[in-house]
């Protein structure tokens, strides 16, 4: 399940993942959010924030993240991933030099860093 984050400043868009994440999530939540920003700015700044509930991704996610992704190459500014959970943590240092904008990784007790990072 993918839930917005509310207490953000205006330019950050800010997704909780838990439990599996599903193609529905992202056709309901991170997409309406993605687009409503690119409306309103050029560029995104994303909290993406992996908690310890956080299962995985349905092979449709994985696709929805994907076409995403490449829809809106330029647009990503800056990512912060959240999260302590050790695969997603290798997965974004292998990914992150062939991703668009800065990516940066941080371990759950450093939410308010993340936060931090994405308003500078």
């Amino acid at each position: 399940m993918m839930t917005p984050i509310r207490d953000l400043p205006e330019n950050v868009l800010g997704v909780h993942a838990s439990g599996t994440v599903t193609a529905d999530d992202y056709t309901a939540v991170l997409i309406p959010s993605v687009e409503a920003t690119l409306k309103q700015q050029d560029h995104i700044r994303l909290l993406y924030e992996l908690g310890n509930d956080f299962s995985g991704f349905s092979p449709g996610a994985m696709w929805m993240d994907t076409r995403m992704g490449l829809a809106h190459w330029s647009a990503w500014e800056k990512v912060a991933v959240v999260s302590d959970i050790g695969w997603i943590r290798n997965t974004m240092k292998m990914m992150r030099p062939l991703l668009p904008g800065e990516i940066k990784l941080f371990h759950n007790d450093e939410l308010p860093a993340a936060k931090q990072w994405l308003t500078h």
